[in-house]
């Protein structure tokens, strides 16, 4: 017995000297087709299939959604059977995600398959000049017989409940862009984010219950709309104009309307926008899922076109013109933003503007009637919703936020006076904010009535004002 195992040590010792000098003197190309070789002569007889799923594929700096979705789905299966476990906190999740450890091997079950998964990666090479990450993946193996239920239902399987899983434990994210265009080549993302923690909902929205429930059913049927969208041939996107006074709870809304669909928010600063190609990449990395809000589009560059004005003009209105062009074009040049009407048209309903889906756009302004009628037409901005001043009904929902307070004496005064004059929501929440712990219900809204007397008489004063101003216009006549 002692010879026999001398032997094959022997042999096993001399077979790995001559394999090590194979290595050292025989040309690469030689082992590589000798190990292709080696390797279809194994697969012929060898009767399991494997399918690997790397994190990055190619030359691409984004991480494989498919890798995403299978360590999310296994996170689940290997927390039960996996002996070797890590954890951590993804950068997309807000819960602890236990997954499998490197080179820990899974069992799983599919209609009566078994299948097993392995966590992997690859060193670089030591040799290269440039640091390198590793490059990790997922193997799956099965049998060849089953290549059929595996390759279609089971991989569909693990892409759903993958999916699902990381949805419910994601954080949602709020993105900005920067004018950071000189170290954009280091980046791997135009976009910055933080983690999107606005508390407002609809139900502590000031607005009238009819029209809340209105904008929220018409968000609710988005969501699920997919297959009608692709019946009907048009990109799963929907446009939202919200449009009213500074004050009257623009932004809540798109707060509210994020938390409501549980979507990322993509806060886009026009003047930070190089040029109409950067705004056409900065679409192509937002996610689906989302909303892409411009605020103040009113604002924003000059895409407040005037394209319907007549062309007859006299010789010094089309000097003052060229005189507010010159500026125009002398203020892009500080600014370095060179974005068109015609390029915001394209980004919110061009061709790529169909690249992803469950989108929705929206835009803010104070004074709608500034826009381009191409900028805000239906089918562009398919909703459009006007937030103006605080109504009983809004004050009433603003009175059970901020006070618990669902009637009082003073409310009849209040809306007698809100009859007569104007205030804004965040006018109205900024008097019924206590201001001293001694505050109570009835200071507070003793503050609101205070408020709503002086602007009552600030509008009367205006009114007045106006009319001494037309007098005089009046007797010239």
């Amino acid at each position: 017995m002692s010879e026999m195992w001398a032997t094959m040590g022997s042999t096993i010792a001399s077979f790995m000297f001559i394999w090590a000098l194979i290595y050292q003197y025989c040309p690469y190309e030689i082992r590589l087709y000798f190990g292709k070789c080696t390797q279809r002569i194994t697969s012929f007889f060898y009767p399991y299939i494997k399918i690997s799923i790397h994190e990055y594929t190619g030359d691409r700096l984004k991480r494989s959604e498919a890798y995403a979705a299978v360590e999310a789905y296994l996170s689940i299966n290997s927390s039960k059977c996996a002996r070797r476990l890590k954890a951590e906190m993804a950068k997309d999740c807000s819960n602890l995600v236990i997954s499998m450890d490197e080179f820990e091997r899974v069992k799983d079950e599919f209609q009566g398959i078994q299948v097993w998964w392995v966590s992997s990666k690859v060193m670089p090479l030591s040799q290269s000049m440039y640091p390198q990450q590793e490059r990790r993946f997922y193997r799956l193996t099965f049998h060849r017989r089953n290549r059929e239920i595996i390759s279609e239902a089971y991989l569909k399987h693990v892409m759903q409940e993958g999916r699902e899983t990381r949805a419910r434990n994601r954080q949602r994210k709020l993105y900005t862009n920067g004018s950071g265009n000189k170290w954009q080549i280091y980046k791997q993302t135009m976009w910055n984010h933080i983690v999107f923690e606005h508390p407002a909902t609809f139900d502590t929205l000031a607005m009238e219950p009819a029209k809340k429930q209105d904008i929220i059913e018409d968000l609710v049927t988005f969501s699920k709309s997919k297959d009608f969208y692709a019946r009907i041939g048009r990109a799963w996107k929907r446009g939202y104009l919200l449009y009213g006074p500074p004050g009257t709870g623009k932004s809540t809304m798109i707060a509210a309307m994020a938390n409501l669909l549980n979507y990322d928010v993509y806060d886009l600063e026009l003047t930070a926008v190089k040029d109409n190609t950067e705004l056409r990449k900065l679409l192509i990395e937002t996610t689906s899922k989302s909303i892409i809000v411009i605020e103040d589009i009113d604002c924003s560059l000059e895409l407040t076109g005037q394209r319907n004005k007549k062309e007859e003009k006299s010789a010094d209105e089309d000097r003052e013109k060229t005189e507010t062009e010159t500026s125009r074009e002398h203020h892009k040049e500080e600014t370095g933003s060179r974005v068109t009407l015609s390029g915001l048209l394209n980004f919110i309903d061009g061709i790529w503007s169909a690249c992803g889906g469950e989108r929705i756009i929206v835009f803010t302004t104070n004074y709608v009637e500034k826009l381009d009628p191409a900028l805000i037409r239906r089918g562009r901005m398919d909703k459009h919703v006007e937030l103006s001043y605080c109504s009983f009904e809004a004050f009433k929902v603003l009175s059970r936020n901020y006070l618990r307070l669902e009637s009082h004496p003073l409310f009849d005064k209040i809306e007698s006076l809100m009859k007569e004059t104007k205030i804004t929501p965040a006018d109205v929440a900024e008097s019924l904010m206590p201001k001293s712990l001694l505050d109570d219900a009835e200071k507070c809204l003793s503050h609101l009535i205070q408020a709503l007397e002086e602007a009552k008489e600030a509008a009367a004063e205006g009114h007045a004002g106006e009319d001494a101003a037309a007098q005089p216009q009046e007797n010239s006549h």
